[in-house]
């Protein structure tokens, strides 16, 4: 099984003074989802009551700020369940398919849904036709409206692309799709 290192994110200076100030703060999960074009989710008690997340999305989070924000505090624990840091609490993300939304310029430039420049190490693609980039920060699924610059990459032999199985993705890179539903939730 290969699993990528995981660069450690700096979290906000603020967020990092509450976690001394509150330690014991409880976890949250199901409240936030990632889908598969790199949108934020707040989902609340009525949208959890309807469904898991994608099924049940909640509201789109667009405020610039709070984006920034979520970006910057964004990364895994060690069983490889991504969480946003707010302040003393740790928000477990529902992901639609991976850690990572992926942007990718004509140029094969790559970068997070959060803006971290990306450096692809394998070009994976699933059953279903689906594209993914691994690199230091992890697997990335990248946004649907960029395969044609994918697909120059792979014309002038940039990258090698390489079958995958979605099912198998999480536990070869070793994230958790649904933090929620690990915890028993």
């Amino acid at each position: 099984m290969l699993r990528l290192t995981i660069i450690d994110i700096e979290m906000d200076d603020i967020v990092k003074q509450a976690m001394a100030k509150w330690p014991d703060v409880p976890d949250c999960y199901g409240w936030l989802g990632l889908d598969m074009r790199g949108h934020w989710y707040l989902r609340d008690a009525a949208t959890q009551v309807c469904g898991d997340f994608p099924n049940a999305k909640g509201q789109r989070l667009e405020h610039a700020g709070l984006l920034a924000f979520l970006g910057r505090n964004y990364q895994p624990d060690a069983q490889g369940r991504w969480y946003f840091q707010n302040g003393p609490q740790r928000v477990f993300v529902e992901l639609q398919v991976a850690p990572w939304v992926l942007r990718v310029d004509s140029r094969g430039g790559v970068e997070t849904h959060t803006g971290l420049a990306v450096a692809p190490q394998q070009c994976l693609q699933d059953e279903q036709g689906w594209v993914y980039l691994a690199g230091a920060y992890g697997l990335g699924l990248v946004h649907g409206m960029d395969m044609v610059h994918v697909a120059e990459q792979l014309e002038q032999g940039r990258w090698i692309v390489a079958d995958a199985h979605s099912t198998e993705l999480a536990e070869r890179f070793g994230f958790v799709r649904s933090p929620k539903l690990a915890n028993g939730e």
